[in-house]
């Protein structure tokens, strides 16, 4: 991509950060450390990888995304509404009363979003059914979800990976976000998933290892996810929880916690001071 097209990635990550604070914010609760993990990888989906279109949400023939890590609505919100789905005044209402932007994603109620998540383990078999009947169907349409890590420790997550061996989707391609936390702590003493990239191998996907937060490595891995044919593709990124909020940063007790009013404050200020550096770039 070209400096002009990666400065831009970057400016809007620093907005989809700045969208998903704010909507946890205002809404008191929500999943902030995940959406931050997982905000360069929504950037990059949405303003570069998929084929959606903002304007006919239901198009047919559009990509689709699996949000299976659904209590990082917050990030993918942010994303959508960035992206034109609906107007960003919108995420301020997050899990309010009567808002269609719920705590976890509702395909009957949000533009942009394919699939209602949030029992964990669930969306990635939805991606594979979808990716099955886009097969049968003959479409070129492709399927993409992400996982978070300590998701990944359901036993549900690797019955579908091996369903998506089995019948050769080649094109699905699972995203893991592997920031190394969850609620209850470090994921490798919760319940240790360790080494990922093997144990996906193992289970028949072509695999990429890349830093979640580096677009370079993102589209080489995404260019290698579909020149890959007769099995399913897999990306491991290496992220940081809660990544741009500094007292955010690898804190598992940022998973489910919103920030209060002097909290909010600051990490605004650092996300607007990195969006300032990244236009003056």
């Amino acid at each position: 991509m070209t400096t002009s097209e990666k400065k831009q990635l970057m400016a809007t990550a620093c907005k989809v950060r700045m969208g998903a604070v704010e909507g946890v914010h205002a809404a008191k609760a929500g999943h902030p450390g995940g959406s931050l993990s997982a905000a360069d990888l929504f950037t990059y989906l949405y303003f570069r990888e998929l084929h959606v279109d903002p304007q006919n949400p239901q198009w047919e023939d559009r990509d689709r995304f699996v949000l299976s890590k659904g209590h990082t609505a917050p990030g993918l919100y942010a994303a959508l509404a960035l992206r034109g789905f609906f107007p960003e005044k919108d995420l301020l209402t997050l899990r309010h009363i009567g808002s269609y932007l719920q705590g976890h994603p509702n395909m009957n109620l949000t533009p942009g979003v394919d699939m209602s998540t949030g029992s964990l383990g669930q969306g990635i078999s939805t991606a594979v059914g979808m990716a099955l009947a886009a097969k049968y169907q003959g479409k070129s349409c492709r399927v993409y979800a992400l996982l978070g890590d300590g998701e990944i420790q359901e036993g549900q997550v690797w019955e579908a990976l091996m369903f998506a061996n089995h019948y050769k989707l080649d094109n699905l391609c699972v995203i893991i976000d592997n920031n190394g936390l969850q609620i209850d702590g470090n994921v490798a003493d919760v319940m240790n998933p360790y080494p990922i990239p093997e144990k996906l191998r193992s289970f028949g996907f072509g695999v990429a290892e890349i830093d979640g937060h580096d677009f370079d490595q993102m589209e080489t891995a995404f260019a290698k996810a579909k020149e890959t044919t007769g099995m399913p593709f897999a990306i491991v990124m290496k992220t940081v929880k809660g990544k741009g909020v500094s007292y955010m940063e690898n804190q598992a007790g940022w998973h489910g916690k919103a920030p209060n009013d002097e909290e909010f404050e600051i990490a605004m200020k650092e996300l607007s001071a990195q969006l300032a550096e990244v236009e003056g770039m």
